[in-house]
């Protein structure tokens, strides 16, 4: 398909295909193997210019959106999901304080992030606080000029590597939703530490690690937006973020079909390619049709967000102020059904395809040292972080049940 990319946005895609060819795919079995962090790698992606394609101008970013981020992101996995997890991670801690930050703290913090030269990391989830995130059990206390921080959080992607974080705590448990807030915590700040390393099934050279706040003090300026705001924070966040997932998720269907094209075309039985059955060919259609779907639906949206979020940035920085209340200052729509749409479909494909993928290649394809059990294995997570499909699909019926009873309502008044 032709997507009319500009020339701009073909040159990213082209950059980091090429990256994901010259520099990924070489390397990538050895950090899944070890699960240590591919820094060189990293490094690779940060001379590239890709980890800011997103951000605006004003903070060393390429002055793109959404859009330019998620292509960047499909072709980076389309080589290894893990290793493009590493930008991804950072998107998701600039995100918010691109939307939710003050003037000061989007000139402090993005800059670092849209170079590449620290990396971002994000975290809401606690051991007994998930998809319900208002029974989270870490407290921020206000000490005169400082917030005090305690508890535990888990499951963050980035972990030890990262340098800036957005972390969630309750500051008054007494509001439940209404008592969560959002702060900015760099690394080595006194009282922030780092527990549990997980061992994981899939994107392994991504550290996942427990962080750990223990009497941890930092200034009352790093709280984001407002207080008791911070479930506006995430959910604002995720709704421009979880198309990112959506590019991982796609780049790592392609990845594995493309392996698979290459495997089946030259391995023979009874004379002839493996890609010469029927049956074969109509597995390699379904996967290239579900595909080709989800990409239609990540480019659109994303395209749609940008038309958004574009003139509100822009706002923003002229007028300073935050960038969400810019949005709303606009008119701007929430995308939290298309958002979750999008992750869905495209997480939904990619564990499909990477399934019939390795049943496609056979033997090989279940062993360690062919990669598509890697692709299957980096697959699984899309389904399950920033939100799982069930809960997305519960913001996507709720949404549109919504949407029906107001056309219902609009009919009766007009007639």
């Amino acid at each position: 398909m032709d997507y009319q990319l500009t020339e701009t946005q073909q040159e990213i895609v082209n950059i980091a295909r090429e990256l994901g060819e010259k520099k990924i795919k070489p390397v990538r079995e050895h950090y899944d193997e070890t699960e240590k962090f591919p820094w060189d790698v990293v490094e690779d992606i940060r001379k590239a210019d890709l980890f800011g394609v997103y951000l605006p101008e004003a903070y060393g970013g390429l002055g793109g959106g959404n859009f330019e981020l998620v292509i960047a992101a499909e072709q980076l996995a389309r080589s290894c999901g893990g290793i493009a997890l590493s930008a991804l991670t950072s998107s998701l801690c600039a995100l918010p304080i691109l939307l939710y930050g003050s003037p000061d703290q989007r000139k402090k913090y993005l800059t670092g992030l849209a170079t590449g030269e620290k990396l971002g990391a994000f975290c809401i989830t606690e051991p007994a606080s998930g998809s319900d995130a208002t029974s989270m059990r870490a407290r921020a206390v206000l000490d005169g000029d400082h917030w005090v921080l305690n508890g535990i959080k888990n499951f963050c992607s980035g972990g030890e590597v990262a340098s800036t974080y957005v972390v969630f705590f309750s500051t008054n448990p007494a509001r439940g939703n209404r008592g969560i807030s959002a702060f900015i915590i760099e690394k080595g700040t006194p009282g922030f530490s780092f527990g549990k390393k997980e061992k994981k099934m899939g994107i392994r050279c991504n550290p996942t690690y427990e962080l750990v706040f223990k009497d941890c003090r930092i200034p009352k300026e790093n709280l984001l937006y407002k207080e008791g705001h911070g479930l506006f924070v995430a959910q604002g966040t995720f709704d421009l973020s979880r198309p990112g997932v959506g590019a991982q998720a796609l780049g790592i269907a392609q990845g594995a079909l493309d392996e698979t094209l290459a495997y089946t075309r030259q391995r023979r039985q009874f004379g002839v390619p493996v890609s010469s059955f029927q049956a074969m060919q109509h597995m390699i259609a379904d996967c290239a049709t579900a595909i080709e779907a989800s990409r239609a639906l990540l480019y659109s949206v994303t395209r749609a967000m940008d038309r958004d979020l574009g003139p509100a940035t822009e706002k923003a920085i002229k007028e300073g102020i935050t960038v969400a209340d810019a949005m709303k200052a606009l008119g701007a729509k929430r995308w939290t059904k298309e958002s979750a749409m999008v992750k869905v479909l495209c997480s939904d494909t990619a564990m499909k395809v990477t399934t019939d993928c390795v049943q496609m290649c056979g033997g090989i394809g279940y062993m360690r040292d062919f990669p598509v059990e890697k692709f299957m294995r980096d697959a699984k997570i899309t389904q399950i972080y920033e939100g799982t499909n069930q809960v997305q699909r519960n913001e996507i019926g709720m949404a549109i049940i919504k949407e029906a009873a107001a056309g219902a309502v609009r009919e009766a008044v007009a007639a």
